[in-house]
């Protein structure tokens, strides 16, 4: 079982930068690919980005390529979204999620772990 614990997230105004921390449990975080998603009132859940378990490869949605870099860190078992030049339609709760079996990661049905979801609002 692995547990993700996320920190982060609150309210920005326009074009600032947050950052959104994810811990997980287990021995064997190296191993995990990991992504992020996000979902806004009333839509579906969407890919976000994600980071290869060895976190030499890295994926984002159109939406934001180039504002968002997703990092993970195997020596402290967390992966990172730092979230810059923010915009009101960035506004979601934001998951965290962990697949234990493959490498590499984009699709939500593919991953096996998920965390709480947690609040990004960005203000005009």
């Amino acid at each position: 079982q692995v547990q993700l614990v996320k920190s982060g997230g609150g309210l920005v105004q326009a074009g600032g930068s947050l950052r959104l921390s994810c811990a997980a449990s287990g021995r064997t975080f190296s191993n995990y690919a990991m992504g992020w998603f996000r979902q806004a009132p009333g839509k579906e859940r969407e890919f976000v980005a994600a980071v290869s378990s060895s976190a030499g490869t890295t994926y984002y949605a159109d939406s934001v390529k180039g504002r968002f870099t997703i990092s993970k860190d195997n020596a402290k078992n967390t992966v990172y979204l730092q979230m810059n030049s923010l915009k009101p339609e960035d506004t979601a709760v934001y998951y965290c999620a962990a697949d234990t079996r493959k490498w590499f990661v984009t699709q939500r049905s593919e991953y096996d772990y998920w965390g709480q979801g947690t609040q990004v609002t960005v203000s005009s």
